[in-house]
């Protein structure tokens, strides 16, 4: 144990790689002292009990709720106004609730109305994941050195903000604070379209009638391999996600469908000039990327535990 606990009480309402990640992080830093949980189906919530890293695992989300002085959602972003009707009765005074979605401004559309007085309301997104999802795939390591973006509305007491600052710093997060806004434009194009592309390649790759899926699985180069793992991700999550941030994603999407024409006629017209002036703009993005210290011998996308814990 790090340090006296932060909170005496934490919900974590969904238990996947996210709430697993975290219970196993702020059990690992003794950041709480009860760790409470549930999921929406009775073979996960055994799962958990089984795996041990959690204090209590009960049936219902209003009965994760009761007591606590954290509450996160760790669920669809689809489902996340409908949960915070479910326990909004059931929240003590002075309690933060939060949540670990990708998108942030119909998070805050659709929870904070239901949300009663005295209750603070921070909304979270750590930016970490791989493309594995269940009770048994999260691991504490997940969020060292990650950013975990957080967006809390206008008016939201400053204390509960710190407060929820300090807990991500302390399992190992570096913490921004954005307007939900923001957030949403920015993830738009460093996250949620590199997915949209990734699953529409995967996709086009799987109905190419000249070419066989084993031929495909065989000469998958690394680039090809790099776009599976990001398709793999967790279908319903993302299908929330580009429904409940369509705006932002579709203006992304227009501004690339732009630079996609640009490309394609540089192809066409062979003028390679254009091509090399491109890609030599985008290694410069790449290399400042890796100079700020945003990446790693290993892609967030499955990142090896035993490469986490050769770390120094």
């Amino acid at each position: 144990m790090s340090g006296p606990a932060q909170f005496d009480r934490i919900a974590l309402i969904g238990f996947g790689l996210i709430g697993g990640s975290i219970a196993r992080a702020a059990r690992e830093q003794g950041l709480a002292k009860e760790i409470v949980t549930t999921a929406h189906s009775a073979k996960t919530r055994a799962r958990v009990m089984q795996l041990g890293v959690v204090d209590r695992v009960v049936e219902t989300n209003a009965e994760a709720a009761e007591g606590s002085d954290l509450v996160i959602l760790c669920i669809p972003v689809g489902a996340c106004g409908a949960v915070a009707a479910e326990i909004a009765g059931h929240l003590k005074g002075g309690a933060i609730v939060s949540d670990v979605g990708s998108v942030k401004g119909a998070v805050v559309k659709e929870m904070a109305p239901h949300l009663p007085a005295g209750v603070h309301f921070v909304p979270a997104h750590p930016v970490a994941g791989t493309e594995h999802s269940g009770p048994d795939s999260g691991f504490a390591e997940l969020f060292i050195n990650r950013w975990c973006i957080l967006t809390p509305p206008e008016g939201t007491n400053p204390r509960a903000v710190e407060k929820l600052r300090a807990f991500w710093a302390g399992i190992g997060a570096r913490v921004e604070i954005m307007t939900p806004e923001h957030h949403d434009m920015v993830l738009a194009i460093t996250s949620h379209l590199p997915h949209l592309i990734a699953y529409t390649i995967v996709g086009t790759a799987d109905e190419l009638e000249g070419v066989t899926q084993s031929e495909v699985l065989k000469f998958s180069a690394g680039g090809f391999r790099d776009f599976t793992r990001i398709a793999a991700s967790d279908p319903i999550m993302w299908r929330d996600v580009f429904l409940t941030n369509k705006d932002a994603v579709l203006e992304m999407l227009g501004t690339f469908n732009e630079d996609l024409s640009k490309l394609t006629r540089a192809i066409r017209r062979g003028d390679g000039e254009a091509l090399l002036e491109h890609f030599t703009r985008t290694r410069a993005i790449r290399r400042g990327i890796v100079e700020i210290g945003q990446d790693s011998a290993a892609a967030d996308f499955g990142r090896p535990h035993e490469q986490l814990e050769k770390k120094p």
